[in-house]
Protein backbone atom coordinates (compact mmCIF):
# COMPACT_ATOMS: atom_id res chain seq x y z
CA UNK A 1 0.00 0.00 0.00
CA UNK A 2 1.53 4.03 -1.40
CA UNK A 3 2.04 5.39 2.07
CA UNK A 4 -0.18 8.30 3.33
CA UNK A 5 0.53 11.82 5.04
CA UNK A 6 -2.23 13.14 7.03
CA UNK A 7 -2.59 16.37 9.14
CA UNK A 8 -5.10 16.37 11.95
CA UNK A 9 -6.05 19.52 13.02
CA UNK A 10 -7.86 20.75 16.10
CA UNK A 11 -7.98 19.67 19.77
CA UNK A 12 -8.12 22.10 22.99
CA UNK A 13 -9.87 19.22 25.26
CA UNK A 14 -9.62 15.62 25.27
CA UNK A 15 -13.22 15.72 23.66
CA UNK A 16 -11.75 17.21 20.30
CA UNK A 17 -7.73 15.46 21.02
CA UNK A 18 -8.82 12.08 21.77
CA UNK A 19 -10.73 10.93 17.88
CA UNK A 20 -8.07 12.37 16.47
CA UNK A 21 -5.38 10.81 17.97
CA UNK A 22 -7.47 7.44 17.18
CA UNK A 23 -7.50 7.98 13.73
CA UNK A 24 -3.97 8.59 13.80
CA UNK A 25 -3.39 5.39 15.56
CA UNK A 26 -5.39 3.17 13.13
CA UNK A 27 -3.90 4.85 10.34
CA UNK A 28 -0.60 3.87 11.87
CA UNK A 29 -1.80 0.21 12.57
CA UNK A 30 -2.69 -0.02 9.05
CA UNK A 31 0.84 1.55 7.73
CA UNK A 32 3.63 1.98 10.10
CA UNK A 33 5.11 4.36 6.97
CA UNK A 34 2.28 6.48 7.04
CA UNK A 35 2.87 10.34 8.46
CA UNK A 36 1.09 12.25 10.98
CA UNK A 37 1.43 15.33 12.23
CA UNK A 38 -1.16 17.35 14.05
CA UNK A 39 -2.11 20.77 14.06
CA UNK A 40 -3.23 22.53 17.59
CA UNK A 41 -2.15 25.28 19.64
CA UNK A 42 0.03 25.97 22.36
CA UNK A 43 -2.89 26.25 25.48
CA UNK A 44 -4.73 23.24 24.49
CA UNK A 45 -4.48 19.94 26.00
CA UNK A 46 -2.63 18.43 22.51
CA UNK A 47 0.40 20.34 23.82
CA UNK A 48 0.67 18.24 26.92
CA UNK A 49 -0.13 14.60 25.64
CA UNK A 50 1.14 14.14 22.07
CA UNK A 51 4.56 14.51 22.50
CA UNK A 52 4.51 11.44 25.41
CA UNK A 53 2.25 9.59 22.38
CA UNK A 54 5.23 9.91 19.75
CA UNK A 55 3.08 12.35 17.83
CA UNK A 56 4.37 15.40 16.01
CA UNK A 57 2.56 18.79 16.57
CA UNK A 58 2.63 22.19 14.92
CA UNK A 59 1.05 25.29 16.48
CA UNK A 60 -0.72 28.10 15.43
CA UNK A 61 -2.25 31.12 16.99
CA UNK A 62 -5.67 31.11 16.91
CA UNK A 63 -8.47 31.97 19.24
CA UNK A 64 -12.13 31.29 20.04
CA UNK A 65 -15.02 33.51 19.44
CA UNK A 66 -17.68 32.02 21.29
CA UNK A 67 -18.89 33.58 25.26
CA UNK A 68 -15.95 36.25 24.91
CA UNK A 69 -16.31 39.86 25.04
CA UNK A 70 -16.23 42.32 22.78
CA UNK A 71 -12.91 43.22 22.87
CA UNK A 72 -11.78 39.57 23.51
CA UNK A 73 -13.74 38.63 20.12
CA UNK A 74 -11.79 41.84 18.26
CA UNK A 75 -8.73 40.13 19.13
CA UNK A 76 -9.91 36.73 18.06
CA UNK A 77 -10.47 38.09 14.84
CA UNK A 78 -7.78 39.79 14.35
CA UNK A 79 -5.61 36.34 14.80
CA UNK A 80 -7.27 35.06 11.49
CA UNK A 81 -5.04 36.29 8.99
CA UNK A 82 -1.93 34.88 10.57
CA UNK A 83 -3.76 31.44 11.47
CA UNK A 84 -4.17 31.12 7.92
CA UNK A 85 -0.70 31.78 7.02
CA UNK A 86 0.49 29.37 9.61
CA UNK A 87 -1.69 26.80 8.61
CA UNK A 88 -0.11 27.19 4.63
CA UNK A 89 3.16 27.04 5.70
CA UNK A 90 2.53 24.06 7.91
CA UNK A 91 0.59 22.10 4.77
CA UNK A 92 2.86 23.39 2.32
CA UNK A 93 5.97 21.97 4.19
CA UNK A 94 4.30 18.45 5.17
CA UNK A 95 2.52 18.17 2.01
CA UNK A 96 -0.40 15.69 3.27
CA UNK A 97 -2.78 13.69 1.28
CA UNK A 98 -5.75 14.88 3.71
CA UNK A 99 -6.27 17.31 6.84
CA UNK A 100 -9.02 16.27 9.02
CA UNK A 101 -10.35 18.62 11.35
CA UNK A 102 -11.40 17.36 15.21
CA UNK A 103 -12.94 20.48 16.53
CA UNK A 104 -11.09 22.76 18.52
CA UNK A 105 -9.93 26.56 17.66
CA UNK A 106 -7.00 25.38 15.14
CA UNK A 107 -9.26 22.81 13.02
CA UNK A 108 -11.14 25.67 11.52
CA UNK A 109 -8.19 27.45 9.87
CA UNK A 110 -5.95 24.34 8.79
CA UNK A 111 -9.08 22.43 7.19
CA UNK A 112 -10.45 25.50 5.32
CA UNK A 113 -6.62 26.28 4.36
CA UNK A 114 -6.19 23.46 3.21
CA UNK A 115 -9.23 23.31 1.33
CA UNK A 116 -8.48 26.52 -0.56
CA UNK A 117 -5.02 24.57 -1.03
CA UNK A 118 -6.76 21.74 -3.53
CA UNK A 119 -6.28 19.75 -0.83
CA UNK A 120 -8.95 16.57 0.71
CA UNK A 121 -10.10 17.92 3.78
CA UNK A 122 -12.74 15.95 6.12
CA UNK A 123 -14.41 16.83 9.39
CA UNK A 124 -15.26 15.00 12.55
CA UNK A 125 -18.43 15.85 15.10
CA UNK A 126 -18.46 14.02 18.12
CA UNK A 127 -21.49 16.30 19.64
CA UNK A 128 -25.28 15.67 18.69
CA UNK A 129 -25.35 18.94 17.65
CA UNK A 130 -22.96 20.30 15.38
CA UNK A 131 -20.93 23.64 16.63
CA UNK A 132 -20.93 26.41 14.22
CA UNK A 133 -17.91 25.94 13.20
CA UNK A 134 -18.08 22.52 11.81
CA UNK A 135 -21.27 23.57 10.00
CA UNK A 136 -19.63 26.20 8.12
CA UNK A 137 -17.10 23.79 7.04
CA UNK A 138 -19.44 20.94 6.29
CA UNK A 139 -20.48 23.20 3.02
CA UNK A 140 -16.22 23.05 2.19
CA UNK A 141 -14.84 19.65 2.96
CA UNK A 142 -15.30 16.63 1.15
CA UNK A 143 -17.08 14.17 3.84
CA UNK A 144 -17.67 14.72 7.13
CA UNK A 145 -18.10 11.77 9.92
CA UNK A 146 -20.50 12.29 12.50
CA UNK A 147 -21.24 10.17 15.91
CA UNK A 148 -25.07 10.53 15.98
CA UNK A 149 -27.58 9.76 13.76
CA UNK A 150 -29.61 13.27 14.29
CA UNK A 151 -26.06 15.19 13.48
CA UNK A 152 -26.90 14.71 10.18
CA UNK A 153 -29.68 17.05 9.86
CA UNK A 154 -27.65 20.13 10.25
CA UNK A 155 -24.60 18.94 8.07
CA UNK A 156 -24.79 18.46 3.96
CA UNK A 157 -26.18 15.44 2.67
CA UNK A 158 -24.57 12.90 -0.12
CA UNK A 159 -21.20 13.66 2.07
CA UNK A 160 -22.09 12.74 5.28
CA UNK A 161 -21.62 9.62 7.37
CA UNK A 162 -22.57 8.25 10.55
CA UNK A 163 -19.71 6.54 12.17
CA UNK A 164 -19.83 6.62 15.73
CA UNK A 165 -16.88 8.56 17.60
CA UNK A 166 -13.32 6.87 17.26
CA UNK A 167 -11.93 5.53 20.18
CA UNK A 168 -8.18 5.11 21.06
CA UNK A 169 -6.70 1.54 20.59
CA UNK A 170 -5.61 1.92 24.50
CA UNK A 171 -9.52 1.10 25.04
CA UNK A 172 -9.92 -1.06 22.65
CA UNK A 173 -7.41 -3.50 23.74
CA UNK A 174 -8.94 -2.94 27.40
CA UNK A 175 -11.94 -4.24 26.02
CA UNK A 176 -10.79 -6.93 24.07
CA UNK A 177 -8.67 -8.44 27.09
CA UNK A 178 -12.37 -8.12 28.96
CA UNK A 179 -12.30 -5.82 32.92
CA UNK A 180 -12.94 -8.64 35.07
CA UNK A 181 -10.53 -7.99 37.79
CA UNK A 182 -8.54 -10.82 39.01
CA UNK A 183 -10.20 -10.60 42.54
CA UNK A 184 -13.47 -11.19 43.07
CA UNK A 185 -15.68 -7.95 43.84
CA UNK A 186 -16.76 -8.60 46.89
CA UNK A 187 -12.96 -9.64 48.41
CA UNK A 188 -11.47 -6.20 47.42
CA UNK A 189 -12.25 -2.40 47.34
CA UNK A 190 -15.42 -0.61 45.57
CA UNK A 191 -13.04 1.34 43.19
CA UNK A 192 -15.07 4.45 41.87
CA UNK A 193 -13.29 6.43 39.07
CA UNK A 194 -14.42 10.49 39.08
CA UNK A 195 -12.79 12.57 35.79
CA UNK A 196 -14.59 15.87 34.79
CA UNK A 197 -13.22 16.15 31.59
CA UNK A 198 -9.45 16.44 30.36
CA UNK A 199 -9.40 19.86 32.66
CA UNK A 200 -10.98 18.86 35.63
CA UNK A 201 -14.43 19.56 36.75
CA UNK A 202 -14.50 22.00 40.13
CA UNK A 203 -18.47 21.59 40.61
CA UNK A 204 -17.93 18.10 40.25
CA UNK A 205 -14.85 17.69 43.09
CA UNK A 206 -16.68 20.13 45.14
CA UNK A 207 -19.53 17.45 45.42
CA UNK A 208 -17.48 14.16 45.86
CA UNK A 209 -15.89 16.73 48.67
CA UNK A 210 -19.32 16.74 50.08
CA UNK A 211 -20.42 13.48 49.63
CA UNK A 212 -17.47 11.82 51.69
CA UNK A 213 -19.14 12.54 54.94
CA UNK A 214 -21.69 10.53 54.44
CA UNK A 215 -19.92 7.80 53.20
CA UNK A 216 -17.70 7.54 56.33
CA UNK A 217 -18.80 4.04 57.45
CA UNK A 218 -17.98 2.89 53.53
CA UNK A 219 -14.51 4.44 53.47
CA UNK A 220 -13.04 0.92 54.54
CA UNK A 221 -14.82 -0.60 51.66
CA UNK A 222 -14.29 2.04 48.73
CA UNK A 223 -11.35 3.14 47.01
CA UNK A 224 -11.37 6.56 44.86
CA UNK A 225 -9.05 7.44 41.46
CA UNK A 226 -9.79 11.37 40.82
CA UNK A 227 -8.74 13.33 38.03
CA UNK A 228 -9.26 16.17 39.38
CA UNK A 229 -7.69 19.11 36.92
CA UNK A 230 -4.04 20.65 38.18
CA UNK A 231 -5.71 23.78 40.64
CA UNK A 232 -7.99 21.45 42.51
CA UNK A 233 -5.37 18.23 43.14
CA UNK A 234 -4.20 19.61 46.54
CA UNK A 235 -7.29 20.34 47.98
CA UNK A 236 -9.33 16.88 47.37
CA UNK A 237 -5.83 14.97 48.27
CA UNK A 238 -6.21 16.52 51.36
CA UNK A 239 -9.99 16.02 51.42
CA UNK A 240 -10.09 12.10 51.27
CA UNK A 241 -7.26 12.00 53.85
CA UNK A 242 -8.55 14.03 56.58
CA UNK A 243 -11.40 11.47 56.51
CA UNK A 244 -9.64 8.55 56.13
CA UNK A 245 -10.41 7.49 52.41
CA UNK A 246 -8.07 5.61 50.46
CA UNK A 247 -7.68 7.50 47.17
CA UNK A 248 -5.22 8.45 44.35
CA UNK A 249 -5.67 11.81 43.14
CA UNK A 250 -4.15 13.54 39.48
CA UNK A 251 -4.48 16.52 38.49
CA UNK A 252 -4.21 14.70 34.80
CA UNK A 253 -4.54 10.73 34.01
CA UNK A 254 -2.25 9.92 30.96
CA UNK A 255 -3.43 5.98 30.54
CA UNK A 256 -7.03 6.56 30.95
CA UNK A 257 -8.19 3.36 29.83
CA UNK A 258 -5.71 1.17 32.23
CA UNK A 259 -7.27 3.08 34.61
CA UNK A 260 -10.91 2.68 33.68
CA UNK A 261 -10.37 -0.93 33.75
CA UNK A 262 -9.71 -0.66 37.44
CA UNK A 263 -12.80 1.10 37.91
CA UNK A 264 -15.90 -0.23 39.07
CA UNK A 265 -18.09 2.75 38.98
CA UNK A 266 -17.57 5.83 36.82
CA UNK A 267 -18.46 9.17 38.11
CA UNK A 268 -17.94 12.16 35.00
CA UNK A 269 -19.18 14.59 32.27
CA UNK A 270 -21.80 13.23 29.56
CA UNK A 271 -19.03 14.66 26.90
CA UNK A 272 -19.23 12.44 23.29
CA UNK A 273 -16.03 11.30 22.98
CA UNK A 274 -16.09 9.87 27.08
CA UNK A 275 -19.04 8.19 26.28
CA UNK A 276 -17.42 6.56 23.33
CA UNK A 277 -14.55 5.44 25.59
CA UNK A 278 -17.10 4.25 28.68
CA UNK A 279 -18.94 2.32 26.06
CA UNK A 280 -15.80 0.53 24.64
CA UNK A 281 -14.94 -0.95 27.62
CA UNK A 282 -18.74 -1.15 29.42
CA UNK A 283 -18.47 0.25 32.59
CA UNK A 284 -21.71 1.39 34.66
CA UNK A 285 -21.61 5.45 35.23
CA UNK A 286 -22.71 8.04 37.20
CA UNK A 287 -23.52 11.06 34.22
CA UNK A 288 -23.77 15.00 35.30
CA UNK A 289 -23.86 16.90 32.28
CA UNK A 290 -22.07 19.62 31.68
CA UNK A 291 -24.77 22.20 31.60
CA UNK A 292 -23.24 24.98 29.60
CA UNK A 293 -22.20 22.76 26.93
CA UNK A 294 -23.56 23.92 23.40
CA UNK A 295 -27.10 23.10 22.74
CA UNK A 296 -27.11 20.94 25.95
CA UNK A 297 -26.00 18.05 24.07
CA UNK A 298 -24.44 16.50 27.11
CA UNK A 299 -27.77 16.02 28.53
CA UNK A 300 -29.34 14.31 25.93
CA UNK A 301 -26.33 12.26 25.57
CA UNK A 302 -26.41 11.31 29.34
CA UNK A 303 -30.21 10.33 29.24
CA UNK A 304 -29.65 8.34 26.05
CA UNK A 305 -27.49 6.46 27.91
CA UNK A 306 -29.82 6.12 31.09
CA UNK A 307 -32.67 4.96 28.89
CA UNK A 308 -30.58 1.90 27.89
CA UNK A 309 -29.89 1.19 31.38
CA UNK A 310 -26.02 1.81 31.21
CA UNK A 311 -25.57 5.16 33.56
CA UNK A 312 -27.54 7.00 36.36
CA UNK A 313 -27.68 10.77 35.52
CA UNK A 314 -27.82 13.32 37.90
CA UNK A 315 -27.92 17.30 36.61
CA UNK A 316 -25.72 19.50 38.43
CA UNK A 317 -28.46 21.95 39.36
CA UNK A 318 -29.90 18.64 41.30
CA UNK A 319 -26.65 17.46 42.33
CA UNK A 320 -25.19 17.83 46.44
CA UNK A 321 -22.92 15.94 48.48
CA UNK A 322 -25.96 13.60 50.39
CA UNK A 323 -27.44 12.91 47.23
CA UNK A 324 -24.29 11.91 45.32
CA UNK A 325 -23.40 9.95 48.48
CA UNK A 326 -26.90 7.95 48.38
CA UNK A 327 -26.72 6.95 44.63
CA UNK A 328 -22.74 5.78 45.16
CA UNK A 329 -23.82 3.61 48.31
CA UNK A 330 -27.03 2.22 46.57
CA UNK A 331 -24.75 1.56 43.51
CA UNK A 332 -22.33 -0.09 46.01
CA UNK A 333 -25.14 -2.34 47.71
CA UNK A 334 -26.66 -3.73 44.65
CA UNK A 335 -23.62 -5.37 42.57
CA UNK A 336 -26.02 -6.80 40.33
CA UNK A 337 -27.17 -3.55 39.14
CA UNK A 338 -23.78 -2.58 38.36
CA UNK A 339 -23.36 -6.05 36.40
CA UNK A 340 -26.25 -5.27 34.59
CA UNK A 341 -24.74 -1.43 33.58
CA UNK A 342 -22.09 -3.09 32.68
CA UNK A 343 -23.76 -5.06 30.01
CA UNK A 344 -25.87 -2.39 28.73
CA UNK A 345 -22.79 -0.36 28.60
CA UNK A 346 -20.95 -2.63 26.19
CA UNK A 347 -24.32 -2.98 24.18
CA UNK A 348 -24.32 0.81 23.08
CA UNK A 349 -19.82 0.92 22.53
CA UNK A 350 -19.10 1.24 18.42
CA UNK A 351 -15.31 -0.31 18.66
CA UNK A 352 -15.13 -0.01 14.59
CA UNK A 353 -15.23 4.00 14.15
CA UNK A 354 -11.67 4.89 13.60
CA UNK A 355 -11.38 1.85 11.36
CA UNK A 356 -14.36 3.00 9.27
CA UNK A 357 -13.28 6.73 9.08
CA UNK A 358 -10.03 5.52 7.94
CA UNK A 359 -11.42 3.31 5.15
CA UNK A 360 -13.30 6.48 3.89
CA UNK A 361 -10.09 8.96 4.45
CA UNK A 362 -7.75 6.34 1.86
CA UNK A 363 -10.84 6.06 -0.70
CA UNK A 364 -10.52 9.87 -0.92
CA UNK A 365 -6.97 9.42 -2.51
Amino acid sequence: MENMAIIIAGGGTGGHLFPGIAIAEELLKRNPDNRVLFIGTNRGLEKKVLGRMGFALKTINVEGLKGRGILKVVNSLMKIPGSLLESYRIIRSFRPDVVAGVGGYASGPAVLTARMMGIKTVIAEQNAVPGLTNRILGHFVHRVFVTFPDSQHYLPKGKTEVTGNPVRISFLKEAKAGTTHELPLRNRPFTILIFGGSQGARAINQKVVESLDSLVSLKGDIHFIHQTGESDRQSVEDAYQKRGFSAEVYPFIIDMAETCSRADLLLCRAGATSLAEITAVGKASILIPLPSAAGDHQTKNALLMEKAGASVMIPEKSLDGPKLAQEIERLYRKRETIETMEAASASLGRKDAAATIVDMILTLR
